[in-house]
């Protein structure tokens, strides 16, 4: 059953994939635009087809033009895709209008939001949600001001049922493809529950009669929590690098969300309740931008490319995470200009950091070309370090590495840190390749002395000590059984491509548990 679900899981994340995030995101938004437009002139939404109309176009124009005044100022790649994701979002959260003054406290939420981007930011990276920071802003203008101004502020339009079928599917593809699923899951149930007892709370205070069902049928449809966790709780640039860090703030924001606090003429409504988040995230773990330099790159195997960086500052991680590493270049293709690598040495390496990609033939993407044409002395930006692909603290877990190809970047990483720190733990690799010519970090794995178990079609020459091929076999349940006996006593870790994590996750149904580091191509 387990394995059955990480099947479908990766396979639905192989397909997604293929997208950007950014990309994948502004269209979910556009998408839902569009929805709330048409249902907009059959008066089933809140605002008219000309109040969407006229905010969106207000939005746009200074969200882009922000952004591009900002980015030429100081010399940045130009990203019009995150100038549209926050119109997107702002569209959503603030109340549409066509009155002027109305349409001047649209252009002052998106002016704050762009230019919280480069000025809320430490050491390269922006410490809060930009939609939250606009919508927060208009809102305080709007709450000094007298009632009658008519400038607007956060007004949450997007929480009504008939939207909620459309949030629903859109926000799970984007949570699918961040891998937030469960982190905002965590915030819509805290969020819903906290919700709930205050709606109790405040009917028993008014002597009135509750019907549970019909409450908790609103609080699920009607209110922006969905919105809230899918759209902008989601944000990777303001979560912190560890799952259980994630899941402290999803809680946070969760309770803030759920019980608005009251503050003078306003209250700690969703998008404060989100900046809370956002400072604690940020207070967790100073994440921060670092500047890689190029020293040298090497090809381990006719298909793989290993780049070799010195980190301009320290670079904290734990072995078996990934940082995102951006190459701006014209022209990118629909995933952008930002990509995942594991990362492939040692913590003890520092201030080298090595990364590796597969660089198959035939079409690549664009990304793929603009990074094969790096030069060593060129800078790139390691936007930052993420991932819970690692070992367990307790030493004495036994572990089954499962490496398919390229995958084996993490596990190398963690090899080399077992070494250096002097660790000694039970591990054993299965090391599937399509040839005996991707058998990649040869010299890397066997300095650690764990034995290896390769899959290959043809047999490899001069194994290092300790390594077995398994007969040109195909790898499944009987083929691991036997060559790992005590399978079921192990703690699976399975990295690589998702179709091929799909098709090895039932043969690891027998393992004490299943962790998966699965990653789309480049």
């Amino acid at each position: 059953m387990i394995a059955s679900f990480i099947s479908a899981w990766n396979r639905v994340g192989a397909l997604l994939g293929r997208v950007s995030m950014y990309r994948l995101v502004l269209s979910a938004l556009g998408l839902l635009a569009l929805i709330a437009f048409v249902l907009s002139f059959l008066e089933l939404v809140v605002p008219t087809p000309w109040e969407l109309l006229a905010t969106a176009a207000v939005l746009v124009i200074v969200s882009v033009g922000a952004d591009a005044a900002a980015q030429r100022l100081l010399r940045l790649p130009v990203r019009a895709e995150s100038s549209f994701i926050t119109a997107g979002i702002l569209l959503f959260v603030l109340r549409p209008t066509i009155e002027p003054i109305g349409l001047v406290g649209i252009a002052i939420a998106a002016l704050a939001a762009s230019v919280s981007k480069y000025l809320l930011v430490w050491r390269g990276r922006h410490i809060f949600n930009p939609a939250a920071v606009g919508a927060t802003v208009v809102t305080v203008i709007a709450a000094l001001l007298p009632l009658d101004a008519g400038i607007g502020g956060a007004a949450w339009w997007v929480g009504t049922p008939v939207l909620f079928g459309p949030v629903l599917l859109l926000g799970l593809a984007v949570l699918w493809r961040t891998e937030k699923v469960r982190i905002v899951g965590l915030f819509l149930v805290v969020a819903i529950a906290v919700n709930l007892v205050r709606v109790v709370v405040q009917y028993q205070q008014a002597g009135m009669a509750l019907d549970a069902g019909v409450v908790l049928a609103q609080v699920i449809t009607a209110s922006p929590f969905l919105f809230l966790g899918a759209f902008m709780l989601s944000e990777p640039l303001t979560l912190p690098p560890r799952r259980w860090q994630q899941l402290a703030v999803a809680a946070v924001v969760g309770v803030l969300a759920g019980w608005p606090i009251p503050i003078g003429y306003m209250t700690l409504g969703q998008e404060r309740a989100l900046l809370i988040g956002n400072l604690v995230a940020f207070l967790l773990c100073l994440r921060h931008a670092v500047r890689l330099q190029l020293v040298a790159t090497r090809a381990p195997s006719p298909t793989v490319r290993e780049l070799t960086f010195r980190a301009a500052r320290p670079l904290s991680f734990t072995a078996g995470q990934y940082l995102e590493l951006d190459v701006p270049h014209r022209k990118a293709d629909a995933r952008g200009t930002r990509r995942e690598f594991s990362i492939v040495s040692a913590p003890e390496d520092l201030p080298e950091v090595r990364v590796a990609y597969r660089d198959g033939t035939g079409s690549q993407s664009s990304y793929k070309r603009a990074l094969a044409a790096v030069e060593p002395g060129s800078t790139l930006a390691a936007t930052g370090v993420w991932g819970d692909f690692i070992l367990p603290k307790q030493t004495t877990t036994p572990i089954l590495m499962v490496a398919a190809g390229i995958g084996v970047t993490p596990f190398v990483s963690q090899l080399r840190h077992v070494t250096a720190a002097g660790e000694r733990r039970d591990i054993v690799l299965v090391f599937v390749a399509s040839d005996a010519s991707q058998l990649v970090f040869r010299d890397d794995i066997a300095a650690s002395g764990v034995p290896v178990i390769v899959f290959t079609k043809d047999e490899p020459e001069n194994l290092p000590v300790g390594w077995t091929w398994a007969g040109g076999i195909r790898i499944d349940h009987a083929a691991l059984e036997r060559f790992v006996p005590d399978l079921d006593a192990r703690h699976a870790y399975v990295s690589g491509p998702p179709a091929l994590i799909a098709d090895l996750a039932p043969a690891l149904e027998k393992s004490r548990s299943i962790t998966t580091d699965a990653f789309a191509g480049y």
